[in-house]
């Protein structure tokens, strides 16, 4: 529930879906407003170690770093470094594939916003203090590293236009998207709200 524990698994137990339909019925809607103003340093700098309110914050490390070796596995660290991964494997959730991940080709691995900024922005938190637009971007039930690829096709969709390609996980993607929604008190669009339950089978 608080995106502590690594990678992301599909339902596919009758009792969990059904818990999930009911995390997704909690989430408002509303339209989605315009990207006036939006910039990402509204969210404080990238991956920022000092964002209050969220696990893993101000432990000398910085956000991305922290999400590497969360969902990493056989993490190996710069040389003095505890903190910098320079390689891991990883498995993506969003496409099933195993990704034998280096730091001299570190756009293979993305950290994505499962609500992405400019989303947020444009459903309510242009008017957010700055302090929880940080937490927003740096807590880690908001954050997943995938496929480069996979995140960049994704842009600032919502699941009612991008869902991840590996079908099995959708559902569980749509929670995860309740879930921040739910904690942020983050509308979602109509459209958007109607796939994640459409996605659970709900």
């Amino acid at each position: 529930p608080d995106g502590t524990r690594p990678g992301l698994a599909p339902l596919t137990d009758a009792k969990d879906r059904a818990a999930a339909a009911a995390v997704i019925d909690k989430v408002a809607t509303k339209g989605r407003g315009p990207k006036t103003g939006y910039d990402r340093d509204e969210y404080g700098y990238a991956w920022m170690d000092t964002a209050d309110g969220v696990p893993l914050a101000r432990n000398g490390c910085d956000t991305r770093n922290d999400l590497l070796k969360l969902h990493g596995r056989d993490v190996q660290f710069r040389t003095g470094s505890d903190c910098v991964v320079v390689s891991m494997d990883l498995y993506d959730p969003y496409t099933g594939k195993d990704i034998a991940w280096k730091k001299a080709k570190a756009a293979e691995v993305q950290i994505d916003h499962v609500i992405p900024l400019s989303y947020s922005w444009q459903m309510g938190a242009s008017r957010w203090s700055e302090s929880k637009r940080e937490q927003l971007a740096n807590d880690p039930l908001n954050l997943l590293p995938v496929d480069g690829g996979a995140n960049s096709a994704k842009r600032d969709s919502g699941p009612a236009s991008w869902l991840p390609p590996a079908k099995g996980i959708r559902c569980a993607y749509a929670v995860r998207f309740a879930q921040v929604a739910v904690k942020y008190e983050l509308p979602v669009t109509t459209a958007d709200k109607t796939a994640m339950r459409e996605q659970c089978g709900a």
